[in-house]
């Protein structure tokens, strides 16, 4: 089942004073999604300032949500 992890979102935010908003809306969203399988956590990557991947992923323990940092 774990290899079913596979659904993404991608989020920009132009509004500043929404950021933290935008973002939980988003990890929420995902978070619904493997709730009835428990398969997945959540992975996050901030691409630039505004855009944001968040994806379910079998490297991250259901329940938990990690940063991904790009270099």
């Amino acid at each position: 089942m774990s290899s079913q992890a596979t659904e993404q979102l991608e989020v920009r935010v132009t509004e500043a004073g929404r950021l933290y908003e935008v973002l939980d809306d988003a990890e929420a969203m995902l978070r619904r999604a493997a709730t009835p399988e428990r398969y997945a956590g959540i992975l996050v990557t901030r691409h630039e300032p505004g855009r944001y991947t968040f994806e379910l992923s079998d490297a991250v323990p259901f329940g938990e949500t990690r940063e991904k940092v790009l270099s």
